[in-house]
């Protein structure tokens, strides 16, 4: 039976299947573009946060020269859509997720992302940047402004969480009524409902993930953190190598906010596996009471067969002189009900012994007792212990068992070597010769 709410589940409410599968339009899906064009579209912002150029084309050879980059710098952020955060002597460069950028110490190139389906992001973002870029924040760590480098990169990972966390609460909202519904009702459509937004969630967790991998991984670098300050390596100050509090304290509180997110959309993936495991066991225990009511049928059935068989037998027409005598009818009609009663009850005692299944066995044990042919010969205590086994008793009581016959083991060598020694003891004492094997 349905419940009432399930009229409001119909195929014109699902999601499309594909965007299970595509990145969400929250976080900027994008179609990944073969890296074979040679020129990269981007906008600039100049030292004061100010945008000089608005999509700008710059040829691939030119930037790697200018900014002492690799060419798999490069395809990392053009066509990779794996997270990435690359520190380089003069540059960092950033791909994660629907951002592509690369900072330096006075300037910053963000990337046009090919196919992007959601251009509100980007737009904010961009506002974003250019006021973390205008304004002088405070650093709580070190009394000072943050370098330039720090704020561009904080509005990255602004932006980043951001759209995560509202990512996630597009789909955890609907999964969670779903999961609701489905305590209360089964029903085809909700089940549908649940395989969309499971495959949807997956795949946002995967994404999640990989963005916190590539922030742990930066935290892991010591060399890379020191090299993240830009600043001064343009103003000539050599920095230590492990005096690089400010961007670790930056990642690792950005880090916490996707660890949290990756928690929370694994929390409810195992949520939704829990579901679908409880659901399938309902649906088999629906089954096999569907089976055990058609052996019910069937037994039913057999016991019909077997007493009208012998009614087909007096069908033929032939003469036994039982239809002559006054109990012939009454006779024959009462060995047939009772031989369909006793074979009913005798296929319905079979199945339910069929039906009783224990995990410990018939006797309750798990260890079945020995039969009286294995028994070791031995002392009285050891016969009661073996007798003992054949009685009716829990997993705790057998493994009590099985130590206490290791320990009159144990008892037994102990002995024997004992009496060995005594009497090799005696031996020497009496002056006879003692042969040690």
């Amino acid at each position: 039976p349905r419940s009432d709410n399930a009229d409001q589940y119909r195929s014109e409410d699902l999601p499309p299947l594909q965007s299970a599968f595509d990145d969400s339009p929250g976080l900027g899906g994008r179609i990944t573009k073969p890296s074979n064009d040679l020129k990269l579209r981007c906008t600039e912002f100049d030292e004061g946060g100010n945008v000089v150029l608005v999509n700008g084309e710059f040829r691939k050879h030119e930037l790697i020269a200018k900014y002492s980059l690799l060419p798999r710098d490069l395809r990392k952020i053009d066509s990779s859509v794996l997270p990435h955060i690359l520190v380089r002597p003069s540059a960092i460069l950033l791909n994660l997720l629907h951002i592509r950028c690369l900072i330096k110490y006075n300037r910053v190139l963000v990337f046009d992302v090919y196919g992007s389906t959601d251009s509100y992001a980007q737009s904010l973002f961009m506002y974003d940047l250019e006021g973390k870029l205008r304004q002088k924040q405070t650093s709580t760590t070190a009394g000072g402004a943050l370098p330039y480098e720090f704020r561009a990169l904080e509005a990255v990972l602004i932006s980043v969480t951001t759209g995560l966390e509202s990512e996630f609460e597009g789909v955890r909202d609907p999964v969670m009524r779903v999961l609701r519904e489905l305590e209360e009702d089964i029903d085809r459509d909700k089940l549908r409902h649940l395989l969309v937004y499971s495959k949807k969630l997956s795949t946002f967790e995967q994404r999640a993930r990989l963005v916190r991998d590539a922030i742990d991984n930066l935290l892991e670098e010591d060399d890379d953190l020191q090299d993240m300050y830009l600043t001064e390596k343009a103003q000539g100050v050599v920095r230590e190598e492990d005096n690089h509090e400010e961007v670790e304290l930056l990642l690792e509180s950005y880090h916490k906010v996707a660890d949290e997110i990756v928690q929370i959309s694994s929390n409810l993936v195992t949520s939704i596996k829990n579901t679908e495991e409880i659901i399938r066991a309902i649906l088999d225990a629906n089954r096999n009471a569907l089976m055990l009511l058609d052996l019910k049928f069937s037994i039913l059935t057999l016991g019909t067969t077997v007493g009208m068989f012998i009614a087909a037998l007096y069908g033929m027409n032939l003469e036994n002189f039982i239809e002559e005598t006054s109990f012939g009818f009454a006779g024959i009609s009462g060995l047939c009900t009772v031989l369909a009663i006793a074979s009913t009850i005798w296929g319905l005692k079979r199945l339910r012994k069929v039906q009783k299944v224990r995990m410990w066995g018939d006797g309750g044990s798990m260890i079945q007792p020995r039969s009286d042919r294995h028994r070791l010969p031995g002392r009285a205590a050891h016969k009661e212990l073996e007798s003992s086994g054949s009685e009716s008793r829990g997993l705790g009581e057998a493994v009590t068992g099985i130590k206490g016959r290791e320990a009159i083991k144990q008892w037994r060598i102990e002995q024997a070597a004992r009496a060995k020694q005594l009497k090799i003891a005696r031996m020497e004492a009496a002056g006879q010769p003692v042969v040690r094997g």
